[in-house]
Order: structure tokens, then sequence, then C-alpha cells
């Protein structure tokens, strides 16, 4: 059974953190510097954004991580040190500065940046800041978690613990990332940790096959980051007997992680940038896993559909104009969609055509916080589900000026 705890990334076994200001923003009460260190080296797996354009930190990371371990996590808001002449050797720099202060070999440390693109990156507040950083470690998720925010309203952070092997693990994670988030790695930034014991081969299985129907299907405004990064770092500290291979421990782990990544998904579109509703796209019915897929998406990523969610206008007819251009294989004179929330359910559209509701009733479903768009494709027995947000006018003026 998994079950709900509280610890963040610190709830495993041999995992501390902390969070400071170190002046890379200008804001004094924002914290901009994290760290995760473990007390033993970790199985870690990773997985980056699919853009073309990529920060600096990722390059240095996917180097640090080449052999399957790392030891340690230092993460900077306010600049993502990305398109910068520099950017690699200020990363490296920041795990130099993990190894100086912590002992930790510079070659065991993931490093992630979050903020504004193209802008430098200062070693210097860096450095000035890490003797407080560390002195920061212990039991403070909940700190690094602040100090990843960029545009974040809320903290992001979350643990489970599950059995294995007779043994209770714990896993928990920190994330951050309420825009520029689109399908095809898309959560900005997230570390997980687990004191599951779980070989560097299977971790990475585990979290590759996993995003596909998680952070994949998370959207907020169709844009992809040039710095999305997930890691999750294994320390074995639970005693469970190591996962190496396929088998009812490793789909339990699978389990306990999706729990995570799925729940994440769900806080990421809630806090959507400008963001006032949680919308969900529940597709049922359909030929193959890659259809649902396309189709639960295309819902979620549709502008118009977003608007009509924001002014809680139950417009079905944009729903089904997304689907149509989804590129999933669906018969459209099929199609079944309805709207819930907590205030109820109401079915708007059966066989792909209109049918009589009460506009009083959908507005009162569509104006709660957390919206559910179902769609029932009749064809088959594969199903997805997508997550988003409305599109409100604080989305402009939140991006109208994030540089300035």
């Amino acid at each position: 059974m998994i079950k709900s705890i509280s610890g963040g990334v610190c709830a495993p076994k041999g995992f501390r953190a902390g969070g400071v200001h170190c002046g890379i923003r200008k804001n004094k009460i924002k914290k901009d510097l994290a760290l995760i260190v473990a007390d033993v080296r970790c199985a870690t797996a990773c997985v980056y954004t699919t853009n073309l354009v990529k920060g600096a930190p990722i390059l240095v990371t996917k180097k640090n991580v080449a052999d399957g371990y790392a030891q340690a996590v230092i993460v900077n808001s306010g600049n993502a040190n990305t398109c910068n002449a520099n950017g690699v050797e200020i990363a490296e720099q920041m795990c130099a500065l993990v190894e100086r202060h912590t002992g930790i070999a510079a070659g065991d440390v993931v490093v992630a940046s979050t903020g504004v693109i193209g802008q430098p990156l200062s070693i210097e507040p860096i450095a000035g800041g890490m003797q407080e950083l560390v002195c920061s470690l212990g039991d403070n998720s909940s700190a690094a978690a602040e100090a990843i925010m960029t545009t974040d309203t809320v903290k992001k952070e979350i643990a489970f613990s599950f059995d294995l092997d007779g043994a209770t693990c714990k896993i928990g994670a920190i994330c951050k990332g309420v825009g520029m988030i689109c399908p095809n790695m898309a959560t900005m930034l997230m570390f997980i940790t687990t004191d599951a014991a779980v070989s560097p081969a299977m971790l990475q299985k585990a979290v590759s096959a996993d995003v596909k129907d998680s952070l994949n299907m998370l959207s907020v405004d169709r844009d992809t980051s040039t710095n999305d990064t997930l890691c999750i770092m294994a320390s074995g500290l639970a005693g469970n007997r190591e996962i190496v291979s396929a088998g009812a421990d490793y789909k339990k782990f699978c389990a306990a992680l999706h729990e995570v990544t799925s729940a994440m998904c769900r806080m990421l579109a809630a806090d959507g940038e400008g963001a006032t509703k949680l919308v969900e796209c529940r597709v049922v019915g359909a030929k193959s896993k890659k259809a649902a897929r396309l189709a639960a998406k295309s819902v979620i990523n549709s502008n118009l559909v977003k608007a009509a969610m924001f002014g809680s206008d139950a417009n079905w007819g944009r729903v089904l104009c997304a689907l149509g251009y989804a590129g999933a294989d669906l018969d459209v004179n099929r199609i079944d969609v309805r709207f819930s929330s907590p205030a109820g359910e109401v079915s708007v559209c059966e066989n792909g055509s209109g049918i009589t509701f009460s506009e009083e009733e959908a507005k009162k479903v569509l104006s709660e916080k957390e919206i559910v768009i179902g769609v029932d494709l009749k064809e088959g027995n594969f199903s997805a589900t997508a997550w988003g947000c409305d599109l409100t006018y604080d989305y402009v003026k939140i991006n109208g000026d994030y540089r300035t």
C-alpha cells in the first residue's frame, strides 16, 4: 500500500536538503539556491528537455551521471544559465563548490538552473552563499523547494511510503515549473529521492517509462523549456533486495514513482502561470495507447479550450475540434464528451453531435477550481490522462514583462 507521508526529499533515509538566498535574485526574501545531499553515492537516473537549445547545467549533469551515480544536487533559480558563452564553466564551478564545502566529488553532483534565459550568471553570489547553504542542510525539504521556485506561487513537495521485499521504503520529491511547460519532457525541474535499492539501469528504465504517462502529459502553454530536468536518486538504505530486473518489486516501485509524478503533474498544472483552474482530460475507449495520449494532450493544449474553461463556457465544440486535429486514429462520429467537477457532471456531446443540456448547470460545473473533461472514443480499451490549466489575462501579464 502506498501511503502519503511528510518530509519531501528528506523523507527517504540518507538525504538532507537546504535552501538560502545568496543574491542571484534582487529580492532578498526569495531563496535562490538549493542543495540536496545524500549520505552515500546513489543510483541516479535523469530525463531532460527535448529542446535543441539546452541549458549548460544539463550538459554538465549528463557528464556527471554517465556512470549511473550521484550524491548531491545543487540548483539555482533566477537565472537559467542558458545561451551563455561560459555557461558550462559556471555549471562546473557550481559542482566544484559542492565538493569544496561538502567533500562530495564534483563528478557526483547534479547541477540545474532555472530563470531568465540569455543573462550571464556570476559564480560570486553562489560561492558567497555556499557556507550558509551547507549549514542549512537538514530536514529542510521545504527550503529547497522554495529556493527552486521562479513564477511558482506555491512550493511543491510530496512524499510516500511503500513496501518492497518486506522493507518499508520511502520516496519524496520537490519540483517547480508553472510556465514553459509542454509535452515531451514537461516539468522544468523535479528532484526525486528514494531509499529503495534499485540499480541505475532499472531506475532509468522506470523513469523513462513513467514520463510517457506523467510529465509528458502535462502542458501549461505549449512552450518546451530549455532547462527541463527530472532527476531521481536511490540511496538503497531501506534494506530491500536491490531491484535489478523487471518483476513484482519493480512494478511496486514503478507504482510508487507514478504516484509521485502524477501528483506533481496536478500541482504544476493547478499552479500554471496565471491559472485559476486545474483542467484534466481523461480519454477512454481508444484503439491504442498512442491514440489516447494524442487525444488527451490535444484537448489540454488547445488555447480555445483553455480560454473556454477560464470563462466557464461549455463550448464542447472546441473539444471536438482539438480531437479532430490531434492526429489520433479515431472516429469523430462516435465520440462522447462530458464535463465534471465537484459541482456535478453534465454530458454535452454524444456520438459526435450536440445534445440538449442545461447551460446554467454547465456553468456551475465549470466554475469550480478543478475540472475534468471526459472523452469516450468508444473504439477500444486504452486510456490516458493529461493535465493542464485555463488560459487567463494574467498569463499574458506575467510573461509580458518576465525579463524586465
